[in-house]
């Protein structure tokens, strides 16, 4: 938000807001410094004629900039795009908070960061400003400012006008006032600046950045710099921005209409594409769940006009017959659910025709559907019972009861509490109470531990809890088969069918559990390194098995028998097939992961077991023209496998072998001929963990093949005051070292996160016609928003685009 005019009263506008090209340039390493110091002195000599300096001595004023500059200046604001809007609104929220934090009538320094709508990370940051923003008005802070006094640094800060920010900044930095920047100055900004944005290492690095800045912008050693050798900076990093947009314009066009499909260009051809798309996504999952409702209404209805023919049904009429409908739907439900499970069978069955018809990738989905179905049938046959069939029964007439159900009771009519404490009550209760205390603790909150339950309760909470009352539907099972055949009202053992719905899917699942526990021995690897990264973190290298095959993208199951001998955890392979050894990356963010990390950074390593691979959306990536591979944080690490695979497939070996035998690299190519990953993170530590990766798509992709997107959210935005020495120190690292100030590696980080829309957009305008496969992993709250935006896409363009999203 800006001010126009000179009067008392000014207007505010919104200042426009530009995104810029969402890319990651590797500049050659080999740069010359000669070049560079050239093209710097260029540019300043420029700089000084155009703002009249005649000598280094003088602080020169700031003249008209060229476009470039203008541009990049305009994105320098002191205060979040949050808390900008209108007049009104804007103010409204600054005195309120002035209100809340002002000692009599003064704000002092320490709320003044609190009261402009920084946070408590840019404290030291927001003081400096108001330091500098005060010595610009010469007021005096020693008793706080006033209301009015706030105005003025409110309307310097979105003043319209571009040098005035400039000199803020300048002011901010030069604490003396003396007009020129000293390398002790500079260093304390970038100090500060660190600290706003979360960036530990860069923190600590920042004597050596500071001397870059100086070495840079002062190459005749006065030990000083000034405003316009900063607007220099500034400039070069416009004029490289520009460079690359140029470059790239063909890639990054906004999609038009010209590029969307005739069928989709009228309302109602639209609707009917639409529907078409929907259809075209979803046809595996629809005629799987359309046969299974089928299966259930059938059997539902079979069983329902079983029992309307029998004698029972003049006793209590049609409750018997909705009851035991819904105990035959649960018959099957309860045998169906343990194949999504069969992780062993269902990963060998991924690779056969199966795939095409069934989607495997929805396993954990179905299982979820075929507990609620469960809980469905067990509420209507259980609530029926006991509260229409058994009351029905105790109130029948002794001579109709006698000469209808005799035979069914041994001649003896039941009280109602007979009926409870029989063999079929008694398990009917205890295998309710075991499926809702199962069904319960598998909820979302539950098992991320989402739920802060009371002191005698709160270790109900978490995956644990999850682990161990799931495997108490081993007694469920065992109590449905009991259940199923001391039914009362059939005798002939033909008609009870529980056990004929259960005996192949317990068999095949009781066979994998087996399987499992008989050769626990051939699952122990050795661990050949452990590393505990920042972040919490531990990455594990261990020992790869003899015929122990595997597709990037896979998972495995990891034992530590120190810790217990019966938990399994899931976590995703991050070695490439070709590699002699099997890495793992692990999180720790319960009590399992974090005893496992105490374990390892102990000089004995414990001993470990892994069983798998199974399979995962992710393993399919190279029947996709292209790859868009979104990871957040520790969601990353089913794609590093996948990039390293791609990365093993471009070695300069393997290229020179296909120049030799004369092929080229198209003719044999096989899988996605490029690959977009965008790893977005919080902590800068995180970028440790596949630093090699990055490295090496650096050192090997020469045809940019993968393209890398790293971003870190803690980092401001670009164009936040906050983040602009940063930006300068990353351009300025990058372009004389080759490596990023923030990743410690060479591929380039972005600051805040990507404009998703913009990225699709790219990707649809770049790869016409083509289909891109879109794998996520990471917080649910993002998966939506992707997978609108993958429907959105694929409709409007010519580009399809299917989203898939791991799950464990």
């Amino acid at each position: 938000m800006v001010a126009v005019g000179e009067d008392s009263s000014p207007k505010w506008t919104l200042e426009s807001i530009e995104i810029d090209q969402v890319v990651d340039v590797l500049m050659e390493s080999n740069v010359s410094e000669t070049l560079k110091q050239s093209s710097l002195r260029r540019n300043t000599s420029s700089v000084r004629k155009r703002n009249g300096v005649q000598s280094n001595n003088n602080v020169p004023m700031i003249g008209k900039m060229t476009s470039g500059a203008t541009r990049g200046l305009k994105s320098l604001r002191f205060l979040d795009r949050t808390t900008t809007g209108k007049e009104s609104e804007a103010w409204k929220s600054i005195e309120k908070r002035f209100n809340q934090h002002a000692v009599d009538e003064g704000l002092y320094r320490d709320k003044f960061g609190t009261c402009i709508g920084m946070g408590g990370e840019s404290k030291d940051f927001a003081g400096e400003l108001y330091d500098a923003l005060a010595r610009r008005r010469q007021i005096s802070t020693t008793n706080g400012i006033t209301k009015e006094e706030l105005r003025m640094f409110w309307e310097d800060m979105t003043n319209r006008d571009i040098g005035s920010r400039l000199q803020i900044f300048f002011d901010m930095c030069d604490k003396n006032g003396d007009g020129k920047l000293s390398e002790d100055e500079v260093q304390e900004v970038i100090v500060l600046s660190a600290s706003a944005n979360k960036l530990a290492n860069l923190k600590k690095q920042a004597a050596i950045y500071a001397a870059l800045i100086m070495e840079e912008l002062d190459p005749d050693h006065q030990g000083y710099i000034e405003l316009w050798q900063l607007e220099t900076l500034l400039w070069g990093m416009v004029s490289s921005e520009d460079e690359n947009h140029c470059r790239l314009s063909k890639r990054t066009q906004t999609l038009t209409r010209a590029m969307i499909p005739k069928r989709y260009r009228t309302p109602v051809s639209r609707f009917l594409s639409k529907t078409m798309e929907f259809i075209h996504e979803n046809w595996k999952r629809m005629w799987i769940v359309t046969l299974w409702l089928t299966i259930n209404l059938v059997l539902y209805l079979w069983k329902f006009n079983q029992y309307k023919h029998k004698p029972v049904f003049q006793v209590m009429g049609y409750c018997v017959c909705i009851a035991k409908g819904a105990a035959e739907t649960l018959k099957l439900n309860m045998a169906l659910i343990l194949l999504p499970v069969c992780r062993k069978s269902l990963t060998k069955l991924r690779s056969t025709a199966l795939n095409s018809l069934i989607p495997f990738d929805d396993n954990i989905n179905f299982h979820k559907l075929f507990a609620l179905a469960i809980a469905i049938g067990a509420f209507v046959h259980t609530i029926v019972h006991v509260s229409c069939d058994f009351t029905k029964v105790i109130a029948c007439p002794k001579e109709q009861f006698l000469a209808i159900l005799g035979s069914n009771f041994n001649y003896k009519q039941p009280t109602y509490m007979d009926l409870v404490e029989s063999t079929p009550g008694v398990t009917g209760i205890l295998m309710v109470i075991i499926m809702a205390f199962s069904y319960i603790l598998a909820a979302h909150s539950f098992r991320r531990n989402e739920i802060k339950l009371p002191w005698p309760l709160h270790d109900l909470a978490g995956f644990n809890s999850f682990w161990y009352a799931h495997h108490l539907l081993v007694l469920a099972y065992i109590l449905l088969v009991i259940h199923g055949y001391f039914l009362f009202l059939t005798k002939d053992w033909r008609e009870k069918t529980t056990w004929m719905y259960l005996v192949v899917p317990v068999l095949l699942y009781a066979s994998e559990r087996a399987s499992t526990l008989i050769n626990e021995s051939n699952h122990h690897v050795n661990v050949v390194k452990a590393i505990i990264y920042t972040g919490n973190v531990l990455a594990l290298y261990m020992s790869k098995p003899s015929g122990f095959k595997y597709k990037s993208g896979m998972y495995l199951f990891v034992k530590c028998p120190d810790i217990s001998n019966f938990e399994w955890h899931p976590f995703s392979i991050t070695s490439a097939p070709g590699d002699d050894y099997l890495s793992v990356h692990i999180r720790t963010l319960g009590d399992w992961t974090t005893e496992l990390k105490n374990r390892f950074a102990q000089v004995i390593y414990p001993r470990i077991l892994i069983k798998g691979p199974y399979g995962s959306p992710a393993q399919n990536y190279k029947k996709y023209d292209i790859l868009l591979l979104i990871g957040l944080g520790i969601g990353a690490t089913p794609f590093i496998s996948i990039i390293k695979d791609l990365l093993n497939h471009i070695k300069p070996t393997d290229l020179e072998a296909d120049s030799i035998h004369g092929h080229s690299s198209g003719a044999s190519k096989k899988g996605p001929e490029r690959a977009y990953f965008y790893w977005v993170t919080r902590e800068q530590g995180s970028f440790e963990w596949f630093k090699g990766v990055m490295d090496d798509i650096a050192e090997c992709d020469h045809n940019n093949v993968i393209e890398m997107h790293n971003y870190l959210t803690s980092v401001y935005e670009e164009g936040d005051a906050r983040s602009a020495l940063i930006a300068m120190v990353q351009q300025l690292q990058h372009a004389k070292n080759g490596v990023d100030v923030v990743s410690e590696s060479r591929i380039r980080t972005h600051f805040a996160r990507p404009n998703w829309k913009k990225v699709f957009s790219d990707l649809a305008s770049t790869h016409q016609s083509s289909v891109i496969g879109v794998f996520y992993c990471g917080s649910t709250v993002l998966s939506k928003p992707l997978k609108k935006l993958c429907q959105e896409f694929s409709l409007n363009s010519s580009t399809r685009f299917h989203f898939h999203k791991e799950n464990f």
